[in-house]
Order: structure tokens, then C-alpha cells, then sequence
């Protein structure tokens, strides 16, 4: 069975679920089947985004990782597009936003979070629930800190809040990074992880069935990590990184302070976002629906029907327009 064929059949059971929960089947099917590939102007930037649904629904911003853009989200956003208003941006730097180079713009995590708020508010984006991974959740932690009126619920997807998701082998350079961030052979240490055997192994390692990830991802993205220039992009981001941790006491106050609904759907085999870093959420969230899944850091590749189920369970129950 072809990987298509499993997610066609995944597909037909969003829309058998879709008339469990009293949506017509037609419904979903239109929806669904139209995606819209789209820009908006923020600032200079020209920011891509990805679009489906109905603009009088309840809305989900879809934030995505590194090395990746919103092409990690191409089946999830039809799987919930009946039902809900779904987009999905490039950040500046990736996929098919503006690229300014490295010394013209400034790429940090604060920076894109500022580029991302204003461009909820170009599309008008007034409320919405987040889905977050890797990059995805310190920009749109960022954002929820900053707007906790905007938001309506949030999905965890193997995106960190807590020092112990960093207590591991895999940001040991990148933390020496930090702490020497003047030095030229600890940035130039890092970039074994811009090659295309680096982003492979994020789409692989941890799948029970490899077949199930289409090596169209990986491809897409490293064809976009090539572009010249992009490289110094990705170094700068992961020095930016370290701007993160010392916010994790906010954002933790902000999950204290105003208990937004909380869904996590962690790949428990990630060595990047292990799932020690899912369990200390359960420390500040009151209503939280916990899951780890047998998947590896980019889930939806090869658990996304089981991902979109529960975000359409959880969702139906937590969101309304």
C-alpha cells in the first residue's frame, strides 16, 4: 500500500469521523480540497502562507518547525478545513517567504515572533488556536504571552517549554554555541546539521514504518536549505535559540495564569524534543489531554490521521467561533 493509498484511507475516515460529529460529508469534501497558496505584505517581507476552510470558522495557526516550512502541514490543513479557518505561514528565511540575507535582516526568534504578529493581523486574524513544533513553539509562545486574549487553545507537537526537553545529547554543540557565540568553530560545527543526511534523519529516525514518510518533505526542504545565503540564516537562528530558555518562566506563568486548553501529541521517539520535555507541561495546565505517539519529531508524517482526529476531538470541544 502506497503512501498516498494510506492517507487517502486516513482521509476517508476524517470523513466518516466529520459525519460522526454532524458535518456533511460534501461539506468536508469541498472544503477540503481547496488549499490556497498565497502572500501578504508585512512590511518589505513578502510572507507565503498557506490557506483552507471557511473564514467564518473558528481559526488554528499552524507554526512550523526547522528544517522545514508550512510544507509539513500539506495534509494536515485538508484533514481539518471543513470545519475549521486553517493557515499556515513561511517565516522570513523559510519556504517560500523573503529571504533577506543574514547581515540585512535579523534573524531571531523575537524578530520572526514580531513579523508573525503582524501578519495575523494583516490576514486578521482576531482569535485562533496555535499548533506548535519545534521553531513553531517559542514564536508562537512568544505570541500567546504577548496576546493571551487571541488565544483560543493550543496544540503541542513536539515544541519545548521546559529546560529538561534541552537536558540531552543533541543540543550539547548548540548550547557551546551559546556560550561561545563569538567563536567561528563552534558555529561552523553546526553546520553538519544543514545537510540532507541531517534532515532525512529528522523525518525518519523514530518511525516504526519509514514507508510511511514520503521523501517528498525532506527533499523540499533541503532544496530550500541550498538556496545560497541560507545556511548563515540557519546558524543565526540556532544562535537565537538560546534566547529561549531564559522565556520559559513566562510562558510558564502565562500557562498558570490563563489556562489555555492544551493538546499534546508529542512523537515520544524524538531525540531533538524527547518527551521529557512533553511531561512537565502536565506541571501548569489544568485542562490538557496528554498523548505520546509512536512517531519520531515530525509526527504528522507518519501519525497524521491520528493527529487530526484527536485535534478535531479536542478542538470540537474547546473551540467555538
Amino acid at each position: 500500500m502506497t503512501h498516498r493509498t494510506k492517507w487517502n484511507l486516513a482521509f476517508a475516515l476524517a470523513m466518516l469521523t466529520s459525519l460522526a460529529l454532524g458535518l456533511p460529508g460534501s461539506a468536508l469534501a469541498q472544503q477540503s480540497s481547496v488549499v490556497k497558496y498565497k502572500t501578504a505584505k508585512v512590511g518589505d517581507l513578502d510572507i507565503f502562507y498557506r490557506e483552507a476552510g471557511p473564514k467564518d470558522a473558528p481559526a488554528i495557526l499552524l507554526l512550523h518547525g526547522f528544517p522545514t516550512s508550512s510544507q509539513m502541514f500539506r495534509n494536515l490543513i485538508p484533514a481539518l478545513a471543513d470545519k475549521y479557518h486553517v493557515i499556515a505561514p513561511d517565516y522570513p528565511g523559510y519556504g517560500h517567504s523573503s529571504m533577506p540575507s543574514h547581515d540585512k535582516f535579523s534573524y531571531t526568534f523575537d524578530h520572526l515572533a514580531q513579523v508573525i504578529d503582524k501578519f495575523t493581523e494583516q490576514v486578521g486574524l482576531t482569535n485562533y488556536a496555535l499548533y506548535v513544533q519545534d521553531y513553531g513553539a517559542p514564536i508562537g509562545f512568544r505570541l500567546a504571552s504577548q496576546h493571551p486574549e487571541r488565544i483560543t487553545a493550543i496544540v503541542v507537537q513536539n515544541g519545548n517549554a521546559y529546560d529538561e526537553g534541552l537536558d540531552n545529547d543533541f543540543w550539547q554543540p548548540v548550547k557551546a554555541y551559546w556560550n561561545q557565540p563569538t567563536s567561528q568553530e563552534k558555529r561552523d560545527s553546526l553546520r553538519k546539521l544543514l545537510t540532507y543526511d541531517a534532515t532525512k534523519w529528522q523525518y525518519v529516525h523514530g518511525v516504526k514504518n519509514p514507508e510511511l514518510v514520503s521523501p517528498d518533505g525532506p527533499a523540499e526542504d533541503q532544496f530550500l536549505l541550498d538556496r545560497p545565503g541560507n545556511n548563515e540564516i540557519q546558524l543565526d537562528m540556532f544562535l537565537s535559540y538560546g534566547s529561549n530558555p531564559p522565556l520559559y518562566p513566562k510562558w510558564q506563568e502565562y500557562f498558570r495564569k490563563h489556562q489555555p486548553p492544551m493538546l499534546i501529541a508529542w512523537g515520544k521517539n524524538d531525540l531533538i524534543f524527547p518527551a521529557a520535555g512533553a511531561e512537565p507541561y502536565k506541571r501548569d495546565l489544568k485542562t490538557l489531554e496528554f498523548h505520546l505517539l509512536d512517531a519520531g519529531h515530525f509526527a504528522l508524517e507518519s501519525n497524521g490521521a491520528e493527529i487530526a482526529t484527536l485535534m478535531r476531538n479536542f478542538l470540537g470541544k474547546h473551540v467555538t467561533k
